[in-house]
């Protein structure tokens, strides 16, 4: 056993520098290969690397995703209105130069996020500060995040870090805006419902008024068309009579005779005061009508 400990130990400390004469990069990394303090080699690709022990050769592992900054609590920004307002925002980033990266923050990502989130703040304030309160929400959104990226990205080169994308994710007012804002729409919506409540009011008399008139109309012609069907009727009725009082006048003088009995007993309650020899019930005394001679109207 013990002509067999020197040989383990000394296996042991080889596998050991050989251990430390290797690394590994992975994908989502990128390494810096420092040779006695000073950048030696910049690696990007994933693989397996050799290198010196320490002291003489070590390594730093550096990011290399895409990483976001976003705000913990909206920014408060002052429009040219001097208006408040609560921007939300989160910037994508990454870094493009290792070496300068590392020698502007070290290995410490937070720095380099502290850093961006302080010029985000500077570009936020240039782009909004110069706006009304409608350009910032509507019409030049779009250029204003353009613009801080742009001032963004040029002060970050330097840094070695590139600003992929700036995006503006909610624009609010603040409390006492948002109070004076919602009492103004309000006062617009029941401006416009007023409006039009009097136009539909007004549309409505309208189309009564055009109604009462095509029924009016209708009626007229009608009345006239009833009315001249009635004289139609009349005089096609009195054609008749006449007809049929010329070829039997007896007849036609008692059927006549008969609508009168008729339209005078029509009810139980109808009293007339008449002779019984009137005219009026010759067709009753003489069934043939025949008018009584002087004797008979005598008895």
């Amino acid at each position: 056993m013990q002509r067999f400990f020197p040989a383990l130990v000394g296996l042991v400390v080889i596998v050991a520098v050989l251990s430390s004469c290797m690394f590994v990069v992975r994908e989502r990394d990128m390494a810096l290969l420092f040779a006695l303090g000073e950048v030696k080699e910049t690696i990007t690709k994933p693989g397996l690397y050799f290198k010196y022990p320490p002291p003489f050769e070590n390594v730093v592992y550096l990011d290399k995703r895409l990483q976001t900054i976003e705000t913990r609590d909206p920014e408060r920004i002052q429009t040219a209105e001097k208006k408040n307002l609560l921007i939300d925002s989160f910037v994508k980033w990454r870094i493009s130069d290792p070496k300068q990266f590392y020698v502007t923050f070290g290995a410490n990502s937070g720095a380099a996020v502290e850093r961006l989130q302080a010029q985000i703040r500077d570009a936020l304030n240039a782009a909004v500060n110069v706006r009304t309160v409608k350009q910032v929400i509507s019409t030049d959104r779009d250029t204003i995040m353009k613009e801080i990226q742009s001032s963004v990205a040029a002060r970050a080169k330097p840094l070695g870090v590139d600003v992929v994308d700036v995006r503006l994710r909610r624009i609010d007012f603040t409390p006492e805006i948002s109070e004076s804002v919602y009492r103004r729409m309000e006062a617009e919506r029941k401006q416009e419902a007023n409006r039009l409540r009097a136009s539909g009011a007004a549309d409505s008399e309208r189309i009564r008024a055009e109604a009462d008139r095509k029924r009016q109309e209708v009626l007229a012609k009608a009345y006239a068309e009833a009315q001249a069907k009635r004289g139609e009727g009349d005089a096609t009725a009195t054609a008749i009579y006449a007809k049929s009082y010329g070829r039997d006048p007896e007849f036609y003088s008692f059927f006549k005779s008969l609508e009168a009995y008729r339209e005078s007993f029509d009810k139980s309650g109808n009293v007339l005061v008449l002779s019984p020899k009137s005219d009026f019930f010759r067709y009753w005394n003489h069934p043939k009508g025949d008018k009584p001679t002087a004797a008979a109207a005598a008895k």
